[in-house]
């Protein structure tokens, strides 16, 4: 999608982004929240010894049990990867953990079963009732809200807590890498609990969830805290190439490729190319590309070129739009209704935002006995209100 207003002089960060400002020499604070990042978790000869004492005290504590970490896997590079490199080269005992929505694609089905059969290693995939997942996203997008993809979000991360304490197990490995990902505005993506049973209630047609895995930000301090399950993201302190992982993959396991970033699914990949962009004017591209940018994946004129092309063609935007309103039994004449109501944002709905944003304010220490890092949401709010 074209660039809109100024665009940071390090990255392609534009006017569109939410929050965003510039400085007197065109650098956005978005670009220097991403330095701090970078800063923070230097991915050199420091990150790699920060690592490899993560993984000391991972096989310590897991010592005597079936599993040292649990990995959520879903048949993307990211994840699949992070399995082989666990494994392969630092002798972890991984459980691969898996949370069907519906709507995995048979690429990404395979890509799981092709790695973790090779790799030996067990794999528990979590299959929520299909009919409360599609009410549930159907909810999200008759509420008009940006990223309808929430509730899996939601699900993904509550399942792996799920199966951690139910084995016992005190590290959750996930495959999110700023330096390629970057951090999106919360407008465009931000999602919690309370939020999701509101909009179950308001505009959902089930009346129980009674398989969809929930998180609630209390679960989490519980087992963040009382527990301590820890939430770790091994390529935060990784030299990780995605182009050198993706190699790899296809030639050691014949993964195959699915796309896109995401692409892995197909209800995520509507709402990344189809929904974002069309409907809200969101690319998201933006702010990943800005990231690799200054990680040194990709140069700023190819991105700067390849930010003009939409997302996907005409013909497959046609194509994925009908396949979903189908799954989700969602007629054309309501989806042209859900369309063309005004766009909301979280905001307009009840939230646990301000609850975050005063633990984040006040409540720092409470945030490190629950969480190993501090959450990149607060990197967000921080760079925002700093720069605002």
């Amino acid at each position: 999608m074209p660039l809109r207003g100024q665009v940071c002089k390090k990255g392609i960060w534009d006017e569109s982004v939410p929050g965003i400002n510039f400085d007197d020499k065109g650098v956005s604070n978005y670009c220097k929240i991403q330095e701090k990042l970078m800063s923070d978790f230097p991915c050199g000869r420091q990150g790699l010894e920060d690592w490899k004492e993560i993984v000391t005290r991972v096989k310590k504590r897991g010592k005597g049990k079936d599993y040292d970490c649990i990995i959520g896997v879903s048949g993307g590079v990211d994840s699949s990867y992070l399995m082989y490199i666990c494994k392969e080269e630092y002798g972890l005992r991984p459980l691969a953990v898996n949370f069907d929505n519906g709507w995995s694609s048979d690429i990404a089905v395979k890509n799981i079963r092709k790695v973790t059969q090779k790799l030996d290693i067990d794999l528990e995939t979590y299959v929520v009732d299909y009919e409360e997942m599609k009410d549930l996203l159907r909810a999200y997008m008759r509420a008009s809200l940006p990223w309808i993809d929430g509730p899996t979000d939601i699900a993904i991360k509550a399942t792996m807590y799920k199966i951690a304490r139910e084995t016992g197990v005190k590290y959750i490995f996930r495959g999110n890498d700023f330096r390629s990902e970057g951090k999106q505005p919360r407008e465009w993506t931000y999602v919690d609990s309370k939020q999701l049973r509101y909009l179950h209630k308001k505009f959902g047609d089930i009346k129980i969830l009674s398989s969809f895995p929930d998180l609630s930000l209390a679960r989490i301090i519980y087992s963040g805290y009382l527990l301590g399950i820890k939430d770790i993201r091994p390529y935060y302190y990784l030299d990780y190439k995605k182009h050198e992982a993706r190699s790899l993959l296809e030639e050691e396991f014949g993964w195959e490729y699915y796309g896109g970033h995401h692409h892995e699914n197909i209800f995520t990949k509507f709402a990344m190319s189809v929904w974002l962009p069309e409907k809200f004017g969101i690319d998201k591209r933006k702010i990943t590309m800005s990231a690799q940018i200054l990680s040194g994946a990709i140069q700023r004129n190819k991105a700067l070129e390849t930010i003009q092309q939409p997302p996907i063609g005409n013909n497959e935007k046609e194509q994925i739009t009908d396949y979903v309103l189908k799954k989700l039994d969602i007629s054309r004449v309501e989806f042209t209704s859900i369309w063309n109501k005004p766009n909301k944002t979280f905001y307009d709905y009840p939230s646990e935002i301000n609850l975050i944003m005063a633990i984040n304010k006040y409540l720092m220490p409470l945030v490190r006995l629950v969480y190993p890092i501090k959450p990149m949401s607060f990197y967000e709010i921080e760079g925002r209100e700093k720069s605002g």
